[in-house]
């Protein structure tokens, strides 16, 4: 099949839609990753036995179970128990919950890294629990891990396309569209890949700039503001 100049144009604003709807997922889902991540390793660090115990057991399952599984079950089987949710709300949300198992334990090797006199001056100083977290610990724990971090949402914004299985009118999917009422498939798959390079690129290399920074020197404890 011969590539066409004239189809690629006129297909191309159905794909920008598509990556519209890809961004908006990857965004929302990487943010809803971060604060659940967050959460969790917290949790792990500071609740009782029982939390701890059933925060472990949540990573390791979500984990242990393939991302597309967690698409279908939230898509498909919830609503059989009364819990409708749109497409991108359910896509948004199930990788969300997805990449925090992950996440949490980058933020958990990170708050493990965390000198452990910082916990003692924060104790010394009569800091509330609240505030040794707010100004002692997450302002250290988390620089280090923003290379990490920022990998898995390269990671979530490459697995959007799984996002087509629950009709999510994602990149992926606006490309199969047309190509099926079409029948060419070379000029919208092959946009689609080019879409994905052009984003992926920039960000590997925003990556590498972050790693430059915060990977290897970090803050010391001296420049920490409590008050």
């Amino acid at each position: 099949m011969d590539w066409s100049w004239p189809f690629a144009y006129k297909v191309l604003p159905h794909l920008i839609e598509g990556v519209k709807i890809t961004l908006l997922a990857s965004v929302l889902g990487s943010a809803l990753a971060m604060v659940l991540g967050l959460a969790v390793a917290i949790g792990a660090r500071v609740g009782g036995n029982l939390v701890k115990a059933a925060l472990r057991f949540s990573v390791d399952f979500i984990r242990g179970t393939p991302l597309l599984v967690q698409l279908y079950f939230t898509f498909f089987v919830l609503p059989d128990i009364g819990i409708y949710l749109s497409p991108l709300t359910a896509g948004v949300i199930t990788l969300g919950i997805h990449y925090s198992s992950y996440t949490s334990e980058v933020y958990r090797a990170g708050i493990d890294n965390v000198d452990r006199g910082l916990w003692e001056a924060a104790k010394a100083l009569n800091l509330s629990t609240f505030h040794t977290w707010k100004y002692v610990i997450i302002p250290q724990a988390v620089p280090p891990m923003l290379p990490a971090l920022g990998n898995y949402v390269v990671a979530m914004f490459k697995e959007t396309p799984l996002l087509s299985t629950i009709t999510v009118i994602e990149l992926m999917n606006q490309a199969k569209i047309i190509a099926n009422i079409n029948y060419r498939y070379l000029e919208p798959m092959t946009m689609v890949g080019i879409f994905f390079l052009v984003i992926s690129i920039p960000s590997s290399i925003a990556l590498h700039y972050v790693n430059r920074k915060y990977g290897i020197a970090r803050r010391r404890p001296s420049d920490i503001s409590i008050l």
